[in-house]
């Protein structure tokens, strides 16, 4: 095992393109970038609303640390031209938007299989892209109520508390991570790109499924853990025909 401080980190050799948004997806490239990897983040002209109020007008944003900056219009064609020009160099995508926005953009993963065939597009939202609750707007707490996840944090008679970071965020961010450069792997020795659909609600729900096998125990301590419950597995991200496993191409 090296232990030498000179050693390469361990995704020095990935080049990953991020649409920038809010939460999950600047997390992971952060996440990807801290483990080495040349993150390049594609910034609109001028901040969001939501930039502006998050985050302030000159306060350094650091979920960008450690990236390359490139600012690019793309809602214009030339934008579009040089963000693809990006894309057939990289080994990955990220981008948060929601589902169809990409696409609209001539950015979907069609239009970036066409320059690179090898491409992993990865895509973070909230509820998956497609099902009832593809195009409704969703926050952290949303994630984690649905899944089981906030009512650990109640005692019995009790409603749950807010908890002290974004818990969904964060597991999202590690979903995505985890299924891009597994399929980044696995494009290196195939020569084909996939899309890995990282839905927030899935990646809460990982969270709490290894605790299923205390719930006995738990209920067993008395009444304030006599409400511990976890919600029925949902299928796994990797796995999930449609999702992260179906090829774009």
């Amino acid at each position: 095992m090296q232990t030498d401080k000179s050693v390469e980190r361990p995704l020095h050799s990935l080049r990953v393109i991020e649409f920038e948004g809010i939460g999950p997806g600047p997390l992971a490239g952060r996440m990807l970038s801290d483990l080495g990897a040349h993150v390049i983040v594609v910034v609109r002209p001028t901040p969001s609303a939501v930039d502006r109020t998050l985050i302030g007008e000159n306060t350094e944003n650091p979920l960008r640390q450690g990236k390359e900056i490139i600012v690019l219009d793309l809602k214009t064609a030339k934008g579009v031209s040089a963000a693809l020009d990006l894309v057939a160099d990289a080994d990955a995508l990220i981008e948060g938007n929601r589902p169809g926005v990409m696409e609209r953009l001539g950015l979907g993963p069609a239009e970036c299989a066409v320059r690179n065939a090898r491409l992993v597009y990865g895509r973070m939202t909230g509820w998956g892209q497609s099902g009832p609750l593809a195009q409704a707007a969703g926050h952290d707490l949303n994630y984690i109520a649905l899944t089981g996840l906030l009512s650990l944090s109640g005692r019995s008679g009790t409603a749950p508390i807010v908890p002290p970071t974004v818990l969904g965020d964060a597991a999202g961010a590690l979903g995505l991570c985890f299924g891009v450069v597994s399929a980044i792997l696995d494009a290196r020795i195939s020569g084909r790109g996939r899309v890995v659909d990282a839905a927030i609600v899935e990646s809460s729900q990982c969270s709490v499924r290894s605790c299923k096998r205390y719930v006995p125990t738990a209920r067993s301590m008395g009444p304030d853990l006599a409400r511990f419950t976890i919600l029925p597995s949902m299928t796994p991200m990797s796995a999930r025909t449609g999702g992260s496993s179906q090829s774009a191409r």
